[in-house]
This record gives structure tokens, sequence and C-alpha cells, in this order.
């Protein structure tokens, strides 16, 4: 079994949503998505998705996009985006199909591994940041992030992969509560995504800090194709 990850699938088959203000690399990108992850993917493999799943407004929209994951080879396990406005409780999303999870507070088991996560949120010092309409939100996600992370120790495991959708630093590079969450719980693999063109995508945290690595997993940063990660070869 392996285990793969991106984020930002960006879809809309209900309507017509072009990508292409990010770059032509999002002309018929579904397409590029569905080709490339059929080519690698597996039955047995498991794809960590991290969150801009899909541009429905409600589960009615959502239900073509539905159909297309459904389609995707291997096991899918996702956190919301801030465009995933369809998104409901995870009790109903996670009665809709066997090779479907869904995580906010709650994870799941990969193996000797527990994924955990949440949206994540803009972190303070970023150019975005706004304290008086992000603060909040930020301080919510934080909270789910060690919600999550909680329930997973409590059903005794020891070893987390965390999905994020939003970068786990701000744009300078600075840490953050999350960074301090990961950090507290021994977190040794991070995937995200949110960030696409090129500047934004030198924004992002990358490879290994303070024994924790860091992948940036945005759609178009990998030209649209999963990433393996290599959960099995680090050490505990």
């Amino acid at each position: 079994m392996s285990v793969y990850a991106i984020a930002d699938l960006h879809l809309s088959l209900y309507k017509d949503k072009p990508m292409d203000i990010f770059g032509k690399n999002w002309k018929d990108h579904h397409l590029k998505i569905r080709d490339n992850w059929n080519s690698i993917v597996t039955a047995d493999d498991t794809v960590l998705v991290a969150g801009d799943i899909s541009w429905a407004q409600n589960m009615t929209e959502f239900a073509p996009d539905l159909k297309f994951i459904s389609k995707l080879n291997g096991k899918k396990v996702f956190v919301s985006g801030n465009h995933d406005y369809w998104w409901t409780s995870v009790q109903k999303l996670n009665a809709m199909d066997e090779n479907m999870f869904f995580i906010r507070t709650n994870f799941y088991r990969l193996g000797e591994y527990a994924v955990c996560g949440s949206r994540g949120w803009i972190c303070p010092g970023d150019s975005m940041y706004k304290k008086s309409k992000d603060e909040k939100i930020y301080k919510r996600e934080c909270l789910r992030l060690e919600l999550s992370l909680q329930a997973a120790q409590k059903a005794d495991c020891d070893k987390f992969i965390v999905m994020l959708h939003f970068p786990p630093a701000n744009d300078k590079g600075e840490r953050s509560e999350f960074m301090d969450i990961i950090e507290k719980y021994g977190v040794k693999t991070v995937v995200y995504g949110h960030l696409h063109g090129e500047q934004s995508h030198k924004s992002g945290i990358q490879g290994e800090v303070n024994g924790t690595s860091y992948f940036l997993t945005a759609s178009d940063y990998l030209d649209f194709r999963p990433l393996q990660i290599n959960i099995y070869s680090k050490r505990h």
C-alpha cells in the first residue's frame, strides 16, 4: 500500500468554473487529475486530499463531483478547504462511500498511523491576515486540529500524519500555533495546499523543520499528479 497526497482539486462539473485565471496549465485540469491519478494510484493505495475539493455550494451541486471522485482509484481521505461550501457533518459525509473518509475533529486509521487534521487558516503575520476577521477562525481551526490529534491519541495512536488546507506558517515562513501543536504531538508528516501560482508556491513551508516534514500538495504545484508520501520510511 502506498500513500499519496494532493490538494485543490477545484472540481466544478455541476457548472463550468474556469480555473485558468491561475495559469494556462489549469485548462481541463480535472482530466489531468483523473488520468494522472488513475495511472499511479491503485485500489490498495490511499490518497490524502487536503481541501478545496469542489466549487459546489451544496450537496446537490456536489453530486457530479462526488461521482467523479468515486471513480478515482484507491481510498480517499479529506479535510475541507475555504471553498468547500457543500461540506456538511462528517457523520453524513462518511456514510456516503466506503472508500471516502472526511476529517473534522475525528481521525482516520491508516495502518499504524492516524491521519488527523483541520481546514487550517491564514496565520498571524501573513500579508493577508486581518486580526479582526481572522483571529477567531484561526483559533477555532487550531482547536479542531488539536481535538483531532487528541481523538487519535485516546484511541492509542501515537504516529500521526496531519492534513491542513492552509499552510501552517505565514507567507514569511514564521511559525504558528499550528506548528506548535504539530510539534507537541510529534507529528512527522504534514501535507497542505491552498497556494496557487509560482510566487505563492515559493512562500509555502517545505522540507523538514524540527523533525517534521512539510509538503505543499496544491494540484498545480504537483502538475496535477498526486505526490507519493513515504511515511513508512520515517522512524518515530
